[in-house]
């Protein structure tokens, strides 16, 4: 991954809803892209944060006490340790970045668990 990345093209190699894929690394962090449609798992990740930044459409970041509302261009870091379930009535695009070797489902193993992601 030596070339400059277009996100959207990246975007359209993914088929399916919470499917995600790594299309770049910076240091120990892994940049991935995932199409949201409907709800994801209720999770939490004990020893990292978690960075959603919305490319297209609206992501709802539930939290236990309150949801995050976030629209195209506008970024939510979701503190290590909190309980929390992205969704989206309408597919939205996003942006991931976090620790290589991060489950996408934290500390649950659901249908939707990725543990091998796939560079695209």
């Amino acid at each position: 991954m030596d070339d400059k990345v277009n996100l959207a093209a990246k975007l359209d190699l993914i088929d399916a809803a919470f499917s995600p894929g790594i299309v770049g690394y910076i240091n120990d962090y892994k940049l991935q892209v995932s199409k949201v449609h409907g709800e994801f798992v209720w999770h939490k990740h004990d020893d990292t944060d978690d960075l959603f930044l919305v490319l297209r459409g609206h992501l709802t970041i539930q939290l236990r006490d309150r949801n995050i509302e976030l629209d195209e261009g506008e970024l939510f870091v979701v503190p290590r340790g909190v309980e929390h379930c992205p969704k989206a009535d309408e597919e939205a695009h996003v942006l991931l970045i976090e620790p290589k070797g991060t489950t996408n489902t934290g500390d649950v193993v659901s249908v939707l668990t990725v543990s091998d992601v796939p560079e695209i």
